[in-house]
């Protein structure tokens, strides 16, 4: 092995540092850009709409390629991608290239996504650790950027226009690709050309999917937190919009909070048992915020439903990373694209519902998801032991 496993997770936590300011950032400029351009709601959905197909093609393309390849290369594209729509979306002076940065942007973070988890499975193989907390503790910096970028544009939004802000962010981002590009990182697990004549095999496989389907609930399950919670709070419980971007926070702070733990729980209880605990206290989390009325009630339950789903990605990847250490970027690649399938599908779904049924069924839709995902987890479980 030549390579320094600190640098490796160091660089596996700068990416996904990365995509978790990139995903945040473009929801929290997307109301000033809607000003400056005058986006009417088609303009906005289409926006919205491009980053996702980004990521899913991200997605598709990271496994087979740092499966050949290794990582350092395909790495520092990807965050090139991400600077470059960054200063696109700081330039831009139509429509077209606003649509243009949301692509790049997806796709560069898609694929760092994808490629960061497989990185640390890769070695955490190479060393004998646990992977489930290896990719949880590299989950919780998501968390940090998550919340790191609002806060960068809430403190300099007096002294600099946020093209200036968003701007100096892609020019900051060359250094962590200089840093990219000056490690060593693992050898690749294949060799020669790509060939996908192996992937029938992989998706033959019935624990892949079975595991892939708790992420595609899990998946659709965190986004609807994320992207429905303030607008629950503002119109069906009537807070203020500072107060639910306030709750909003403090339930990334609490899921961030809680990858760092689930790495340490990890390294003393089983993946099952961190696993089926954490979705049950995240139902019941989900639960009382849907009959919750008073502010000092919902506070509690999202910090719940924060620590609960904060482990199913990590240890379902650890799980994945087992089963197929020599293809693990394929495999990831294939459980990440079903997971992104049920986060689109269920937030349309959602949509949906609430139009018919207004924003108070969005409760209904948060516990049903959690319980489909907690029964998969619990019938995974019990089929591959």
């Amino acid at each position: 092995m030549n390579y320094n496993k600190g640098l490796v997770f160091a660089a596996s936590c700068t990416v996904i540092f990365l995509f978790g300011i990139s995903l945040i950032t473009l929801g929290a400029i997307l109301p000033k850009l809607s000003a400056d351009y005058n986006l009417s709601e088609i303009d906005k959905g289409t926006l919205a709409s491009l980053l996702p197909v980004g990521i899913l093609i991200g997605s598709l393309v990271f496994g087979p390629i740092v499966d050949r390849y290794s990582y350092k290369y395909f790495l520092a594209a990807n965050v090139f991608l991400i600077l470059a729509g960054f200063l696109l979306i700081a330039a831009s002076k139509t429509f077209f290239h606003l649509a243009i940065s949301f692509m790049l942007i997806g796709t560069g973070g898609g694929s760092l996504n994808g490629a960061s988890s497989s990185l640390v499975s890769d070695f955490s193989d190479d060393h004998n650790e646990n992977k489930g907390s290896n990719l949880s503790l590299m989950g919780a910096f998501f968390g940090l950027g998550a919340l790191g970028m609002p806060l960068v544009l809430n403190l300099f939004s007096s002294w600099y226009d946020y093209r200036e802000i968003i701007g100096g962010t892609g020019i900051f981002m060359l250094i962590p690709l200089i840093f990219l590009l000056a490690i060593r990182y693992p050898s690749p697990k294949q060799s020669g050309t790509i060939s996908f004549k192996y992937l029938g095999e992989i998706l033959k496989d019935g624990m892949l999917i079975a595991f892939s389907l708790v992420l595609f609930f899990e998946a659709g399950w965190e986004s609807l937190l994320n992207n429905w919670l303030t607008t629950y709070l503002m119109e069906h419980k009537s807070f203020t919009e500072s107060y639910a971007l306030g709750l909003l926070t403090l339930f990334i702070a609490v899921f961030t909070i809680g990858r760092f733990v689930v790495g340490i729980m990890l390294k003393r209880s089983s993946a099952s048992v961190v696993l089926i605990a954490s979705s049950t206290v995240a139902l019941a989390g989900c639960i009382i915020l849907s009959v919750a009325s008073e502010k000092l009630i919902i506070i509690p339950a999202l910090c719940l439903i924060g620590f609960g789903l904060a482990a199913a990605f990590p240890v379902v990847l650890g799980i994945v990373g087992d089963r197929f250490v020599r293809w693990s970027g394929t495999a990831f690649g294939i459980a990440l694209t079903i997971a992104l399938l049920g986060n689109i599908s269920i937030n349309y779904f959602t949509g949906i519902i609430t139009e018919a049924y207004e924003i108070g069924a969005y409760t209904w839709m948060v516990i049903i998801t959690g319980i489909c995902t907690s029964v998969l987890i619990i019938i995974s479980f019990s089929k591959y032991k």
